[in-house]
Formats: structure tokens, sequence, C-alpha cells
């Protein structure tokens, strides 16, 4: 089986990466903006037509997409999240109409839940953010294209490989690169999120791309479990043997006063994939602990 992910070599795409190339049987290639990738290219830039030359080349059975932009500027927002997979899909229609496409979304895309709550795929989607806005035209262009496709609506991927543009990725370094009792100054932390493991992310992908079957086109990847921020923090101090505070700010945050409660509902997934998480928050914490005092720079991050 011939399998082409794009965005290889980012975070959740390096997971897929891994996965696919121990797995008997299927037949990798890396596509993205590198220069290590089989195909390179760029979605946000490239146009349908040429796109379609090469990946006529590859002849893909499946076709997984991580790349996208997680912001803060709206063009490149607009360009990775909502661009990019419409041109990938016209690409697809013309150079591999039967390849299946797996398209990472974005829990970002349903906006605020009631407390308590855990949507499912059936609930209305209201992204109260540009970042979900893009994610959920990027749904749009994939749902609609006429492919064999799904999307896997993601919610706050943690683990192995975490950036530092999120908190997890960032406050992991922070650890790392300050003394055992100082102390850090964050923002709000008391905000419930759905984290889930990027290692369970990528299995569900690998899944979705090798199953045989029909899919829905959109299925909810999460571990259906909020938990408050404050506990991914304090469970990141823990790992790290960190002594000192770690201080909220108790304005908060804006995005964080819009959704005080995120959580989904995988059980679609566990029926149609039959995919359940493997990884609770601590293994995802200590993983990416390891993961970020193996790193071999060290750059202060402030």
């Amino acid at each position: 089986m011939r399998i082409l992910v794009l965005g290889h070599s980012g975070y959740l795409g390096g997971h897929v990466a891994r996965e696919l190339r121990a797995l008997p049987g299927v037949r990798f290639f890396g596509a993205g903006r590198g220069p290590t990738s089989d195909l390179v290219v760029d979605l946000s830039t490239t146009t349908p037509g040429p796109l379609a030359e090469r990946l006529f080349a590859f002849a893909p059975d499946a076709v997984i997409n991580c790349a996208g932009a997680v912001g803060p500027q709206a063009v490149a927002l607009a360009e990775a999240n909502v661009r990019g997979p419409a041109v990938l899909c016209a690409a697809l229609r013309e150079a591999a109409p039967t390849a299946r496409l797996v398209h990472f979304g974005s829990a970002a895309e349903y906006g605020p839940s009631r407390i308590g709550e855990r949507v499912t795929e059936d609930s209305p989607a209201c992204p109260t953010t540009l970042y979900g806005a893009t994610k959920l035209a990027g749904t749009v262009a994939v749902t609609s294209s006429g492919l064999d496709a799904v999307v896997l609506r993601i919610t706050n991927p943690v683990g192995p490989g975490a950036p530092a543009a999120g908190l997890p990725g960032r406050l992991a370094r922070r650890l790392r690169d300050l003394g055992p009792r100082s102390s850090i100054r964050l923002g709000d932390l008391s905000a419930h999120r759905d984290f889930v493991d990027a290692r369970d992310v990528a299995h569900a992908a690998v899944l979705a791309a090798t199953s045989g079957g029909p899919l829905p086109s959109v299925l909810n990847i999460s571990r259906g479990q909020a938990v408050p921020v404050r506990e991914l923090a304090h469970a990141l101090a823990r790992a790290a043997g960190f002594g000192g505070r770690i201080e909220e700010n108790a304005e908060g945050s804006a995005r964080s006063a819009d959704v005080p409660w995120q959580c989904s509902d995988p059980a679609a997934a566990h029926t149609t994939l039959d995919w359940t998480p493997q990884h609770g928050l601590d293994d995802s914490v200590a993983a990416l602990w390891a993961a970020v005092r193996a790193e071999p720079d060290r750059e202060p991050v402030h």
C-alpha cells in the first residue's frame, strides 16, 4: 500500500511517519517543504495542475494531510488551512480519484460547549477563533470534495515532540531551562481541555488510511476526558522535579474565557476504526519531558 503523508516532518506528521515506516506492507512517502521530502511541495502556494502531475507519479492509495498552520497571522492561516486542503482535493480528483484522504481537522471547529458536555460529530460547528474558522473551512473543502475522505477532528495533542508554540511544549522547555526553585508565571489555567497523546493521534490516522471499509466524513479523535489545564502544568512540574512556584494570572486569556470547556466524544472512532487511546495524561507528560530533556539545543524559552 502506497501512503503519502503531507507535513511528515512536523509534530503530528512525524508520529504518523514513524508508525507507517514500521508497518509491514506499506510504502511510505513524505511530502512537505523540507528538502528531505520525497515530494517537495507547499500547499499554501502550489496550484492544482502542477500538484496533480506530481501526485500522479506517486500513485498513492491513501494520503494523510497533517499540514496546517496554528497562527497567528490571518493570511497564513487562510493559506494553509483553507487554500491548502482545497488545492489538495482538486489535485487528488485529477491524479488519484480513488485514493483515501485523511485530513487533520481540529476540535476548535466546534467552538464553545456546555460545561460537562462531550461534543459529538453531529454537534454544530461554531468556532470563535480565526484558527477554528479556517480549520472548519478546510473541513468543508474536504468533505464536499467527492473524494473518499475523512476529517479527524483532533482535540489538544500532547506528548513527545510537542512544539514550543503550544503550552505543553513551551512549559516543558521553560522547566528544563529554569532552576528547580524558580517561579513561573502563566496565564489562567482553569480552562478544561481534552488532551490526547500525539502517538494515539498518529495511530488513528494510520487506521483511517488503511481501513478498507467506508468511513464517516468526520471523526473525533480525543480521550473524551476534560481536565483543567492546571493539571497538565503541575504534572509537567512533577515530571521535571520542579520545586518552585507556578503562578497564574487570574485575568486569564481571551481564548480561555471564550472556551472554558472543551471535550469531544470519541465513541464513533472507537466503533469505526476500533481505536482507543492508549496513553493517559501522565504517560504523555512523561514522554514529553523525556523528549525535551534529550533535545540537543537548549536555548532559553522566555
